[in-house]
This record gives structure tokens, C-alpha cells and sequence, in this order.
């Protein structure tokens, strides 16, 4: 008895350990370029991606490096994916850097080293964050809001 779970257990951390590496391989799927709306924009000097409707944006999304400011946009208990959201970041000193109307789902943008705020609208109802970003790895903020909003 004792052999069989000294031979269960190392497949089951096994298992366990490649399970992440499985789910992350959807993420490297070849994607349609045709369905993929999604090019580099520009306002103020800052460079931002917006987008994400239909899985080939998604993925084209996730995939682009650089950006060091990642949010994602959702609504309701399904953690629905919503493109129609109004985006300020400002800077430390209070001044507005990026303003988008009826961005995402997806909003990746490039700034520089600092601390920002973070004020996502939609349906009038506000969600506030804030986002201390440097050259290492994105800083990823979610803003999510009631099915009824």
C-alpha cells in the first residue's frame, strides 16, 4: 500500500506543476490577424492599446510586451468583458495624462516609471485605483462593476 502513493504522490505534483503551463498554452494559439482590430495609439507622448473583443484581440493583447500598465474591464458575476469605459490616468502631480472614451475590454498602455491614478467610468459609476509602475513587471489593474450598472 505504501508503495502505490510514494508513485501516486510525484505524478500528482507532477500534474500540478504542468496544469498552469496547459492553461497558457490557449494564450499562444496562432491568431487571425484579420479579426484583430486592435493597433498602437498615441495622446500625450503615451503609447496604449485598446481593445479585446473577440478572442483573437484578446490574445493579440496579452501577447504585446512593453506595456507596463495592463487593466482589464468586466461587469456582472460571470466576469463579463466590457469595451465601453471611460479611462483617465494621472500622474502624481494630479495632471491627466491618457483620457480614452469607451475603451477596452482590454487597455495596456506605456508610461513612464511613477505612480498614477486610475479612474475607470462606465454607466456614471466610478472605480478608482492606483498603479505604481517601474520597468519590471506590469502592474495589472481590474475594474469591475455590478451586472445592473
Amino acid at each position: 500500500m505504501t508503495r502505490i502513493h510514494f508513485f501516486i504522490l510525484p505524478l500528482f505534483v507532477l500534474g500540478a506543476l504542468l496544469l498552469p503551463i496547459t492553461l497558457n498554452a490557449t494564450n499562444l494559439a496562432p491568431i487571425d490577424n484579420a479579426g484583430v482590430q486592435v493597433q498602437p495609439l498615441q495622446q500625450n507622448g503615451v503609447t496604449y492599446l485598446s481593445g479585446g473583443i473577440g478572442e483573437d484581440e484578446v490574445r493579440a493583447i496579452e501577447q504585446a510586451r512593453g506595456y507596463n500598465l495592463h487593466m482589464t474591464f468586466s461587469v456582472g458575476p460571470e466576469n463579463k468583458y466590457v469595451p465601453d469605459v471611460d479611462v483617465t490616468v494621472q500622474n502624481a502631480s494630479g495632471q491627466s495624462i491618457l483620457t480614452l472614451k469607451d475603451a477596452g475590454p482590454l487597455v495596456y498602455v506605456q508610461l513612464p516609471p511613477g505612480k498614477y491614478k486610475v479612474v475607470a467610468t462606465r454607466t456614471g459609476e466610478e472605480r478608482r485605483d492606483t498603479a505604481d509602475v517601474g520597468n519590471g513587471a506590469a502592474r495589472n489593474l481590474v475594474f469591475h462593476w455590478n451586472a445592473d450598472q
